[in-house]
């Protein structure tokens, strides 16, 4: 069967009668416009409906936390450890030796089929029909308005096998989008309960995966963004070199109930080079050190990729062979206009720590911006955030104020991101 394309203008009817089909560009809108209406009527029924909010889950790892001391609060539906010997502490850990992490609660969504490829790219807006076998990308999923519904991780495994993965928080939005625009032109499964996710993030991490054994030494090879199938203890896993640190590492992708046998070798792997088990704390310490965007803080639906500083997995294409992707129209118009806030650095200079949601301001305590994301950076011995401002105050050394619960706090615009694997601004 010949494959459809993109821009003939072929009839979405007589491609679905002739499974698998290829998606053009109008059969997937359809699909994907309806998904979060569809999704927001199912949610708000069930709001109505619904007597208690639903249990909090547990990873396959809860009781690794328990055991290791680790302080458990409730996060984007699940259980999770905030910190085990402190956030500061932690931080360094992975700054100067090595740090694991659980991640379990991420999503992962699995995309199988001659035309999955094709789905993937039309949901993103980084372009991933320039991936190869074995390579991974970051990305952004829009709306047709533009605005974020995720950002994620890209992972070709094959042309005809993908995985995306998800934040936590955004699972079900996330799999409704992508099961969505997957229903006659591939095979769609959400295996988010199937798999465990665990990230060995530090300068020293892959000492760490060589004392597990010769496969995990054969993993310093891997390429930035790279991913390849292994054995680790004894457990087949998917090893990517990604991260949400700033530092180098990775991520292991490994069966569900196989995930405490992959933490107890590494823990035990890496008690010679001072691994520590790391929390959600410093996990949001060290990304924001390194300016990598939290979604639900600096991006969601109500922010777009460029004024995020995101506009680099925007990928248009050429005038020959432009992309056709969701939000693509709203996002071109924006490229091409002024902008009218930015997200940027900020350091707080006078006394006073920045937090998600205090008010930005100017001279005449007029409110101009939002703190998106602050707190202490441990690595750089600075108070610092990141927040929306006019673009005309988004120059390097321009000065405002935060609205510390009624003090203003005095801070200065400065250059991102504040700290860079092994060098600190």
């Amino acid at each position: 069967m010949r494959r459809p394309s993109w821009s003939d203008g072929f009839d979405p009817l007589s491609a679905l009668r002739s499974a698998p089909s290829a998606p053009s560009a109008a059969n997937l809108a359809l699909d994907v416009q309806a998904g979060p209406r569809a999704l927001a009527s199912w949610a708000g029924s069930s709001r109505v409906l619904a007597m208690s909010e639903p249990p909090l889950r547990r990873t396959s790892l809860y009781e690794e936390h328990v055991a290791l001391g680790g302080r458990i609060v409730p996060f984007a539906g699940w259980e999770m450890p905030v910190q085990y010997t402190g956030v500061v502490d932690e931080h360094v850990a992975v700054r100067t030796a090595a740090g694991l992490f659980d991640v379990s609660h991420m999503g992962e969504l699995r995309l199988r089929g001659e035309f999955a490829g094709h789905v993937v790219d039309y949901l993103v807006t980084n372009d991933a029909k320039k991936l190869v076998d074995g390579q991974a990308m970051y990305t952004c999923a829009c709306n047709e308005q533009g605005t974020i519904l995720d950002d994620l991780i890209v992972y070709r495994r094959a042309q005809d096998d993908w995985l995306v993965v998800c934040n936590a928080s955004n699972r079900a939005k996330m799999s409704a989008h992508f099961e969505r625009a997957a229903k006659d032109h591939c095979e769609f499964e959400d295996q988010s309960d199937a798999t465990a996710l665990i990230a060995l993030q530090g300068p020293r991490a892959f000492e760490v995966l060589a004392a597990v054994g010769p496969a995990g030494a054969a993993l310093a090879s891997l390429g930035s963004f790279r991913f390849t199938n292994t054995t680790l203890a004894g457990v087949t896993c998917t090893v990517a070199r990604t991260g949400y640190t700033a530092e180098d590492g990775v991520e292991i992708f490994c069966p569900w109930s196989d995930a405490p046998v992959v933490w107890r070798a590494l823990m035990q792997a890496g008690r010679g080079v001072g691994i520590k088990p790391i929390g959600l704390g410093a996990r949001d310490t060290l990304r924001l050190e390194g300016r990598l965007s939290l979604y639900g803080n600096d991006i969601d639906e109500t922010t777009n990729p460029i004024e995020a500083g995101l506009g680099w997995v925007v990928k248009l294409g050429t005038p020959d062979h432009p992309r056709d992707f969701v939000g693509r129209a709203a996002l071109e118009r924006m490229m091409a206009s002024p902008l009218p806030r930015k997200l940027i650095g900020f350091e707080v200079t006078g006394r006073g720590i920045a937090r998600h949601g205090y008010p930005l301001t100017a001279d005449d305590g007029t409110v101009i911006g939002l703190c998106t994301s602050g707190s202490p950076g441990p690595t750089v011995g600075k108070n610092i955030g990141l927040g929306y401002l006019p673009s005309a105050m988004t120059a390097v050394g321009t000065k405002f104020f935060v609205d510390c619960r009624g003090r203003n706090i005095d801070a200065v615009v400065v250059p991102t991101p504040f700290y860079k694997r092994g060098r600190a601004r």
